[in-house]
């Protein structure tokens, strides 16, 4: 029998502080001037694809936080309803 394949995801929070951290270093590195206009690009490029992948982790958390508000809303109206 073939062992399972485990898939090691990373949660969308340590996706985005890793791609938060990594970001951060780039801007740094551009921002001491002393990479080529090359590096400066290809540092630019990474900055560009790290920032939509920190804004995807937050959308997604977003999510989670207004579909957790939703359910505690409703089982807040359906203990009231009980009640009354």
């Amino acid at each position: 029998m073939p062992a399972k394949k485990v898939v090691n995801k990373k949660s969308p929070i340590t996706n985005f502080e890793n791609s938060l951290n990594e970001l951060e270093s780039l801007v740094e590195q551009m921002e001491n001037g002393n990479l080529s206009l090359e590096e400066t690009l290809q540092h630019f490029e990474r900055g560009v694809k790290l920032t939509n992948l920190c804004q995807s982790a937050l959308s997604e958390a977003e999510q989670k936080v207004e579909t957790l508000q939703s359910k505690a809303l409703s089982q807040l109206k359906s203990l009231n309803s009980e009640e009354e």
